[in-house]
């Protein structure tokens, strides 16, 4: 496995590979996938956190069973920029995951995924408890698109689409 810059990941992905959103919390590790254009950030379940070696396999299933080619996973920056002890737990979570897989992980600013995700959910009209369930899939989802849209504008300053 390899932690790749974005820009690095856009480079080493085929055409129609999708790529799937991580939102790595204490309790969930929220999931989501792209469309096999990269277009679109879908939520999917949350895996509800053990230990490391049930939440890596949980992962790796979902990885193979969706043909993930690669994660952008949320790194929880404080407001200021700086690191604090969530960004080593998911540093740490990442290097673990070196052992496991051969696919690829990008590190992506999740400052601020949380709040967007609860506030679309409220626009949504989604009940408090159905909101506690699906907060982290839906974090896993901003911060996946992001990413997406960021292959995109990538894509278009090289001239060449993802799927072309």
């Amino acid at each position: 496995m390899t932690v790749l810059t974005i820009e690095e990941m856009a480079e080493t992905l085929a055409p129609r590979q999708a790529i799937a959103g991580l939102d790595l919390g204490t309790k969930t590790i929220g999931l989501s996938m792209s469309d096999l254009g990269r277009r679109f950030a879908t939520p999917r379940t949350v895996i509800r956190r053990v230990k490391f070696t049930i939440d890596a396999q949980a992962l790796l299933v979902f990885a193979q069973s969706e043909k993930v080619a690669g994660f952008i996973i949320g790194l929880p920056m404080n407001m200021d920029g700086s690191a604090g002890p969530r960004v080593q737990a998911t540093r740490a979570f990442v290097r673990n995951m070196e052992q496991k897989t051969a696919l690829p992980f990008v590190y992506w600013d999740e400052r601020l995924s949380t709040v967007a995700a609860e506030r679309t959910l409220l626009e949504m009209d989604v009940s408090r408890a159905k909101r506690a369930e699906r907060i982290d899939s839906a974090a896993a989802s901003f911060i996946l698109q992001g990413a997406l849209d960021r292959l995109s504008l990538l894509a278009r300053s090289d001239g060449d689409e993802f799927n072309a």
